[in-house]
């Protein structure tokens, strides 16, 4: 799934590339990315024609488009969800579900939303030009400007549910993710399941570093790209994953002690740690019962 990074990249190329651009004509050709919209196909493409597309924003993995009534063109890329600029006569991706039809775009006249597994969608939401109300539990991410350190350190360090469980919670931070998690936590030598209560406000913070360092480095490099699916609007992968040091690597060694990755299942996904250098954490003792 595509993560911050790869989300920020396409919202960098949206407001490179279309600002300004009036919207002339919208084709819904799969009525699934649009059913998070409660005026169907029609009425979706009926409140986008003719408006302007006015801002590029982001919001963990979720990204908007200000239109210039008040409104946003809200979007999630899911699984394999692309968001490219094309020129008219570029041939229809196979997987072409909307087609925005584009009037003063600086690059390309057409905005289309690709999506092979049709997980993510694209919706209208009502007012939301400054944040949609949709995605207002949302917690800001590493990168935001206006995130509050010192509040996620108090907040994890009151939970007993593991680090990388608090990690990928939306509701305390947004955008991290699996592989940056994985990344993360392998460059503060912290296994997944430690309990955050059991971390020093000092190893939360250098925790929060490494993720911002991890996804400031993915962002830098055009994000992470493992196939075809992760693209930036003219269609470019990112090439991170060479410089990753967990995430995918089983069986490889580490690249600073050399012990073998270990891989193991976590919330229908994988964990990839360093069993050496991220040691798993000793299981709480049981309290005894009172007399």
């Amino acid at each position: 799934m595509p993560e911050l990074p790869e989300v920020e990249v396409v919202r960098d190329g949206l407001a490179r590339h279309v600002l300004g651009a009036r919207v002339v004509g919208v084709d819904v050709l799969h009525p699934r990315p649009v059913r998070r919209d409660p005026r169907g196909p029609a009425g979706f493409a009926d409140a986008l024609t003719g408006r302007r597309l006015v801002g590029a924003r982001r919001r963990g993995k979720y990204l908007w488009v200000p239109l210039d009534n008040g409104d946003a063109l809200l979007g999630h890329l899911g699984m394999s969800g692309q968001l490219l600029v094309q020129p008219p006569d570029a041939p229809d991706e196979r997987h072409l579900r909307v087609r925005l039809r584009l009037e003063g775009a600086a690059e390309g006249r057409e905005l289309r939303f690709v999506d092979q597994r049709m997980f993510g969608g694209l919706s209208i939401s009502a007012g939301g030009a400054e944040l949609p109300p949709e995605i207002a539990h949302i917690a800001r991410d590493p990168l935001d400007p206006e995130f509050d350190d010192d509040l996620f350190v108090r907040r994890v360090r009151r939970r007993t549910s593991g680090i990388k469980r608090q990690l990928l919670d939306q509701g305390l931070v947004s955008g991290v993710g699996n592989i940056y998690a994985d990344e993360a936590l392998w460059r503060a030598r912290l296994h997944g399941d430690r309990p955050g209560d059991r971390l020093t406000a000092a190893q939360v913070r250098t925790l929060l570093g490494h993720a911002r360092d991890v996804m400031a480095q993915a962002l830098g490099q055009g994000g992470t790209s493992f196939d075809s699916l992760y693209v930036n609007v003219n269609g470019e992968s990112g090439y991170f994953d060479r410089s990753l040091h967990a995430y995918g690597r089983e069986g490889e060694p580490c690249d600073r002690c050399g012990t073998p990755i270990r891989r193991v299942a976590f919330m229908n996904r994988s964990s990839y740690f360093c069993p050496a250098c991220q040691p798993v954490p000793r299981a709480r003792r049981a309290r005894p019962a009172p007399d």
